[in-house]
Formats: structure tokens, sequence, C-alpha cells
């Protein structure tokens, strides 16, 4: 008869059972959920009370709830990680945590959502803990979390530094529209995801690829976040208007995946009553 292994021997010899096992799993995986099993995610939601168009926005009611709180539910929908709003004043945090989600208050003269998810992050988590985060614009009450997936899916199987989502422009007006950013890369036969070349208000004259519209969700890797925030607007971004013109021009890349759909955001009072007339109907 086999003399039992001593306890220290026994317990080594689980715990390489059981990493073997883990292991086993991991690679059966796909790219993206390969990443996903060891890359730990956290979803943040900038919001402020200030906008010139629709002041006090975050608090709009929409379907019931407060509108930052509806963005909060297609958030934890993603069900990528915890979801967190990052927000600039304390009557957020309660009408947050009233909803029974989670808010942390930044400070108010931070000066873009970005800042304000890096405020978040570093105050939540100093040690690092998350290595991939989400920033999921708070004016998005009806996006699908699809493409909140879709867009950390991007970021995983590219391998990009930032991933952020575009979809095919089929109207020749939004085509025009300097208020609608083109997102301008160019994909492989069969293949959702590339690495951006440019983004532009206009699409400049011999641009071959396809006409994209610029969905403004990003996820980062955080090492990406925390070197982007700590750097001063480059001369691209300051001409153009478009924040993700400094991570290009620090050589920083970004993967563009393809949506079939463009979220709807909420900017204006019209905007709102559609919103509203959306969520009441389904």
């Amino acid at each position: 008869m086999l003399s039992p292994l001593p306890c220290n021997l026994y317990k080594q010899a689980l715990c390489t059972f059981a990493t073997s096992r883990i292991l086993s799993a991991i690679l059966l995986l796909s790219p993206s959920e390969r990443m996903n099993a060891t890359q730990r995610t956290i979803v943040l939601i900038p919001a402020r009370m200030a906008s010139s168009r629709l002041p006090g926005k975050p608090l709009a009611m929409i379907g019931g709830l407060p509108m930052t709180v509806q963005v909060l539910r297609r958030g934890e929908e993603a069900k990528l990680g915890p979801v967190v709003v990052a927000a600039a004043e304390s009557e957020i945090v309660r009408s947050v945590e009233k909803a029974g989600g989670r808010a942390i208050l930044t400070d108010p003269s931070l000066p873009s959502g970005s800042d304000r998810i890096h405020a978040g992050l570093q105050a939540i988590d100093p040690d690092g803990e998350y290595e991939v985060v989400i920033n999921l614009q708070g004016d998005l009450p009806a996006i699908s979390p699809g493409a909140i997936v879709n867009c950390h899916r991007a970021l995983l199987d590219s391998g990009a530094d930032i991933a952020t989502l575009a979809s095919e422009i089929e109207d020749s007006e939004e085509l025009e529209n300097p208020n609608v950013v083109k997102a301008m890369a160019r994909f492989e036969t069969g293949q959702t995801v590339a690495i951006a070349e440019d983004f532009q208000r206009r699409l400049p004259a011999g641009w071959s690829g396809p006409q994209l519209h610029h969905v403004g969700l990003y996820a980062y890797r955080r090492t990406a976040l925390e070197a982007f925030v700590s750097l001063p607007p480059s001369k691209r971004e300051r001409e153009r208007k478009l924040e993700q013109m400094r991570a290009l021009d620090a050589g920083m890349t970004i993967a563009v995946g393809l949506v079939d759909t463009i979220p709807f955001g909420v900017d204006t009072p019209e905007d709102l009553e559609r919103a509203r007339a959306l969520f009441s109907a389904a």
C-alpha cells in the first residue's frame, strides 16, 4: 500500500493540478476570452452636471431612472466587471447610490471625461488590480451592452493600446456633417477590427477606405490611460478638437471595432424627449 503524501506535498500537488486545469481551460478560449480570463476589467462612467446644451443631464429622468443610472445598467448588462460612476458632483453620487449603484466623487475642475475616469480609477484601485478600463459615456442610456463588449473585444484581440467603435455611414448628410467624427481604418476581408490611421471631421479627398462614423466609446489598457492623461494636448488635438489625436500623436495605437448601429446619445432637450419616448415604448 502506498504511503500518503506529506501534507505540504499534497497541497502542492493539488495546486499544480488545479493550475494545469485552469491553464487548459484558458487555452480553449478565443484570444479575447483568454485575455479577459487573465486581465481584470472595470467600467467607469464620467458624469458632470455642467452641460452647455442640457444642464443637469446626468439626473434627467428616462424610463423612471436618472440617465446616469440607465447608463450604469447598460454597463452592468455587459458583464465585463464592476461598473462605477466617476461623478463631478455629490448629487450624482447620491442618485447612483440610491439606485443601488456605486459612484465616486471626483474633482469638478477636471478637464475631460478621460481625466475623470482616471481620477476615479486611482481612488478606487490605487494598487492597480484592474488592467483594462472602459470609458462609457454618461449620455448613452440606450447603448447596447453588446457594443460595450465589442469595444472590449477589439482591444484584447488587436493588442492595441486603446480601442473604440465605428459604424458605416449610409447617409450623405451625415458624411458631410463636421459634427460627425470619421474614423479612418482599413479592414482586411472578413475582419471587423483594424488599427486606426486617423480621425477627421471631414474625410480627405482620395480616401479609399470605408466611410465610418466614430462612436465615442473607449477601452484602454490601464498603462495607456495613465500615459494619455499625463500628456499635454497635441497640436492636431487642439486644431481638430478631437481628444483621440493626442494618443495617435504620441504613437499609441487605437483599434477600431465595427458595429452595425450608432448608439443614441443625449445632448439636447430634443434628444432627451426622444430618449424618453424610446424607453416608454420599450
